[in-house]
């Protein structure tokens, strides 16, 4: 097998520039006048059996990725390649697959439900869909029921009876009940209390281990991401602004909007508070991705704009071997404008230094170390078996 087909097999979810964009209608004639921006050339990939984070405030296009690549909105531009399969403009039967093997968990776990059907009804319509015979349907979802930490007295309940947290755990098995190789994240623990928070994202885990699952997971809360995420892609107004493992992105962010963001996360404790970046001041709101600012996307709330800000976009370039970055600080060609600008790489004492989190091996592997001052730091799962393989 040549070193590209082994590359293929490894990544599961490939997407290159992909833009969408929604035509604003004016007028009597109502004819297209202008365009929402809202995802606007935007690169990532996915290796089998990981997790990638989105994050960024909300209104920073984090949803549409995800409806795009499901193929709830159809791509403007740019191109999504799902399992070696370029599905962009998916045919019939490219959309018929794809229901097979990618499904998608949404931010309201009650609206994602029939207020008509019993939870067994509901948990039996993916699997009726894809032809799968009765007897074997009931034996099946009692099994994803045991999954979620269930038991089959839900199966007669309606959705009103159900707490939100779960509602979400019966949305989960739903999606999990063809064997899907992808899940699709939208916000899934929004919604829920803070407990209930920490024993959804508990269960993801161990169906990600016991499954092998991919999972898109995308969410403006950040405490969650650390320990849950391999990789974590940072997003403002329809661009990602930095891409990298997420215990260096957490660690060590260099965009000052990561900054700003991480610097937010309220701790309780002085180990968490530790490993907080200095505090960065990011002031307004984030502006209407139908009037995009020239330039850097992030310069009128950001402290250290230039003209140069203004006037040049800024390239997605890797700061010193670390994540992905776009930022006019970290282009050669235009550092010296930017001297005055405290050490983006430097975090609070106490935080291991530059060896804690994880790292990227001159050949690209991702290693990740849990240091003795850093207790939470996610350890390496390692690559998980591929749960195809396994299956009856």
């Amino acid at each position: 097998m040549t070193p590209g087909v082994t590359e293929m097999a490894d990544t599961l979810l490939k997407v290159e520039d992909l833009e969408k964009h929604f035509p604003v209608k004016g007028g009597i004639l109502k004819r297209t006048t202008d365009y929402v921006k809202a995802v606007d050339g935007v690169s990532f990939d996915i290796e089998r059996g990981e997790t990638m984070a989105l994050i960024g405030e909300s209104g920073s296009g984090k949803s549409t990725v995800a409806k795009t690549i499901i193929g709830l909105h159809k791509a403007t531009g740019g191109t999504i390649d799902f399992d070696g399969q370029d599905i962009t403009d998916p045919s019939d039967d490219q959309l018929d697959w794809m229901r097979s093997n990618m499904q998608m968990v949404f931010q309201d776990p009650t609206s994602s439900l029939n207020p008509r059907r019993t939870v067994g009804k509901s948990m039996e319509v993916p699997m009726e869909s894809r032809g799968v015979p009765a007897e074997e349907r009931q034996e099946r979802i009692s099994e994803l029921l045991d999954l979620v930490e269930l038991n089959n007295e839900y199966l007669y309940k309606y959705p009103h009876e159900l707490s939100g947290g779960q509602k979400q755990r019966i949305n989960i098995a739903r999606a999990i009940s063809i064997e899907p190789d992808l899940l699709l994240l939208d916000e899934p623990t929004s919604a829920l209390d803070v407990s209930v928070q920490a024993k959804i994202i508990g269960l993801l885990e161990e169906l990600q281990q016991e499954l092998g699952l991919t999972y898109l997971f995308i969410t403006h809360d950040l405490s969650l991401v650390r320990n849950f995420a391999d990789e974590t892609a940072v997003m403002y107004l329809g661009q990602i602004q930095e891409k990298g493992a997420t215990q260096e992105v957490f660690h060590h962010p260099r965009h000052p909007y990561s900054r700003a963001l991480l610097s937010a996360i309220p701790v309780t404790t002085d180990e968490e508070e530790a490993y907080k970046p200095r505090r960065e001041p990011l002031e307004g709101e984030i502006p209407s991705p139908r009037d995009i600012p020239s330039g850097c996307r992030f310069r009128t709330r950001c402290p250290y704009a230039t003209d140069v800000c203004a006037e040049e976009e800024p390239s997605f370039v890797t700061s010193e071997g670390g994540p992905l970055v776009r930022c006019h600080i970290y282009d050669d060609a235009h550092k010296g404008v930017f001297d005055n600008v405290p050490d983006m790489t430097d975090v609070a004492d106490g935080s291991g230094g530059p060896d804690a989190g994880t790292a990227r091996q001159d050949g690209g592997e991702r290693i990740t170390k849990r240091t003795a001052s850093d207790p939470t730091a996610r350890p390496d799962r390692g690559r998980r078996k591929d749960h195809r393989d396994t299956k009856s």
